[in-house]
């Protein structure tokens, strides 16, 4: 494997142990694709006093890291994150080519700086291929991250995305890591996608892929018409479908108690966007961020 002359055997490092039971506290990180209308400061400071963990950084193109400037920036933004002391265990990528030097690049800064939980990008079938070539072929390339991972002390997570996605009905995401260890690689479970996608069925594909599951994202949805289409319409937590309350007594049954991103997709003045410039009083953005954190956190004690 062509690693482009990166010494990765020496960054190393054991993964953090997460406690598991019911009892243990969870470790909720803010989407910082959320805050990308602040600064480095200004983002870990209002993280910090709506009760957050940590962030999770997104550290790709048009997040507030540029993969092009990980060398630089991402030490800025961890830096930022301990004035406040917030934990940089998370960040959400586009990585995928364990040959890609850029991507290496990523992994090795993210490593030095306490990082251990990172999302990969998104993969699609070919229409040119049968599907269960196609992910012969994924399954490859997730067994070869799975390695610098190891090395990194990393855990690379592939989330379930609704639509056209590799892993948008989740029964498929076993097949895609089949070949790895499932310790340095497995998947970011989101619950609204799963639901999107598997509406009474979901328990089901929690079920098989629930020993897989790195890390979680929370947020919630429910159907309605725009323009005249039925789709998915983003709610805060509580306001939707996802039945929150089911489906955290279940991973405290399969004793899942993994590093959660919260995020917020429904309209907050191009906050919910990711826009470096939004139509929404920050403070109002804040108070939405801290009901869904509440919410989240209650939720969870009463499951």
């Amino acid at each position: 494997m062509a690693l482009g002359g990166i010494p990765l055997l020496s960054f190393a490092k054991s993964l953090p142990e997460f406690i598991i039971s019911e009892s243990a506290p969870i470790k909720v990180y803010l989407f910082s694709k959320h805050l990308q209308f602040l600064n480095y400061m200004e983002m870990s400071e209002a993280a910090a006093e709506m009760g957050f963990d940590g962030l999770d950084l997104t550290v790709r193109s048009g997040g507030h890291i540029d993969p092009g400037q990980v060398l630089e920036e991402l030490p800025k933004a961890v830096k930022a994150m301990e004035n406040y002391d917030l934990q940089p265990g998370m960040m959400t990528t586009s990585i995928l080519d364990a040959s890609n030097t850029q991507q290496l690049r990523v992994l090795e800064t993210a490593s030095r700086l306490g990082i251990t939980h990172y999302r990969t990008g998104w993969l699609k079938y070919p229409d040119d291929i049968a599907i269960s070539e196609a992910q012969e072929k994924f399954a490859g390339h997730f067994r070869e991250l799975e390695t610098i991972n190891r090395d990194l002390g990393l855990i690379g997570c592939y989330q379930n995305h609704s639509g056209a996605h590799v892993g948008a009905p989740v029964w498929d995401i076993p097949q895609i890591l089949k070949k790895t260890q499932n310790t340095h690689m497995g998947m970011q479970y989101d619950i609204r996608h799963a639901v999107v996608e598997g509406s009474q069925s979901w328990e089901l594909g929690l079920r098989l892929v629930q020993p897989h599951i790195k890390s979680i994202v929370i947020k919630d949805f429910k159907w309605g018409q725009v323009n005249g289409k039925w789709q998915p319409v983003n709610t805060p937590l509580g306001k939707g479908m996802v039945d929150f309350k089911r489906f955290f007594s279940l991973l405290k049954q399969y004793q899942i108690n993994v590093p959660i991103s919260l995020h917020l997709e429904y309209y907050l003045g191009g906050a919910e966007k990711g826009l470096n410039t939004v139509s929404m009083e920050r403070t109002e953005i804040f108070r939405h961020m801290k009901t869904d954190l509440n919410f989240l956190r209650t939720t969870w004690e009463q499951a």
